[in-house]
């Protein structure tokens, strides 16, 4: 079993989504970890307690594979979340996105970067609604066409208050 696929089908089973796995320096194997679409609203952001439930279960089944690693971080995608599945795409429809593309759109000047507003998937194909310098414009890209995409992260500093 691929080491992706041995993750996701353990952090599935504690009730998860594998976002990513990176691999940084000196041994250290990242996991970034979501809740389901279906329960993110009513569980809110992953807790501390969440990375080490999955910390605790997953340094078991790398060590019963053999996976070489120095050490494990688990952690929530953060505010700037990757975006990388149609299932993503969808989830995050009216959230603002930065997308990248693998090749220039024709036309666009080699410009490759986008930043606008989500519009959902349809047909395999992900709208994204943004500025151009004749106003507003709509693209479709499929995951093909895509490098890497993440959400722009919105901060409300205002008070709580009313």
């Amino acid at each position: 079993m691929q080491q992706f696929d041995l993750i996701a089908t353990t952090v599935s089973g504690l009730g998860y989504d594998l976002v990513d796995v990176e691999r940084g320096e000196r041994g250290i194997l990242r996991v970034y970890i979501d809740f389901p679409a279906a329960d993110a609203d009513e569980k809110g952001p992953i807790t501390v307690e969440d990375c080490a439930k999955v910390s605790h279960q997953l340094s078991h089944v790398l060590t019963v594979e053999n996976v070489d690693y120095e050490r494990l971080e688990i952690s929530s995608p953060g505010l700037d979340r990757p975006v990388r599945t149609l299932a993503d795409f969808a989830r995050f429809a009216g959230h603002e996105c930065t997308v990248k593309l693998r090749v220039a759109v024709p036309g666009s000047a080699n410009r490759k970067t986008y930043t606008g507003i989500l519009r959902g998937v349809e047909n395999d194909k992900v709208g994204l609604e943004f500025d151009s310098k004749d106003g507003p414009a709509l693209m479709e890209f499929t995951l093909a066409e895509l490098d890497k995409a993440r959400l722009v992260p919105q901060v409300d500093f205002r008070s709580r208050k009313a």
